[in-house]
């Protein structure tokens, strides 16, 4: 759920601010679920293909990369940032960096997905990620569309607590069994 919180906001922003349809609204859906489900899982792949070589430190890097990235989250959803322009999302080219831009975390977690799990563990990770992050984008989209806003910061900050969380779970659990 916390890596799907920016899909959240960013289809419910959409849907607030333009008159996008539900068939359109479900092409975006799809488009970061595809991006969401597919990020963690290419850097997933690259920890795997590290994994031997960090093993010893591969519980360390999970929680650094973790912290970082629920840090930043919760340093963005904190920092009073200007109003953005809206972006024409009636354009799949701006859609799909949509997705890439709400996605770079969940690369980043990937990595630590592929030191710490086996490949087995991973697919279901990024099918659990892909299908919430469809759910979760879908739920924005009715609700920006109904008008109702979303607090940013506060799922900003919660996102970035739960990544501390499950970073600091993954060092006790190592460092303890």
């Amino acid at each position: 759920m916390a890596l799907c919180v920016d899909s959240l906001v960013v289809s419910t922003t959409s849907a607030f601010k333009s008159k996008m349809s539900y068939r359109h609204g479900t092409l975006m859906a799809l488009v970061f679920a595809l991006f969401q489900g597919g990020f963690p899982l290419i850097g997933a792949l690259l920890g795997e293909v590290f994994k031997e070589v960090m093993e010893a430190v591969d519980h360390w890097v999970a929680f650094g990369l973790l912290f970082i990235v629920g840090g930043k989250m919760i340093v963005d959803a904190l920092r009073n940032a200007p109003e953005d322009k809206q972006l024409d999302v009636s354009r799949f080219a701006i859609i799909c960096l949509l997705g890439v831009a709400t996605s770079i975390d969940a690369f980043v977690v990937g990595i630590g997905l592929g030191l710490g799990n086996d490949m087995a563990s991973v697919l279901l990770t990024v099918a659990v990620i892909a299908v919430m992050t469809f759910l979760v984008s879908m739920l924005g989209v009715f609700l920006g569309k109904r008008k109702v806003p979303v607090p940013e910061r506060a799922a900003g900050v919660a996102a970035g607590l739960v990544l501390i969380a499950l970073g600091v779970y993954t060092l006790v659990e190592h460092l303890t069994a």
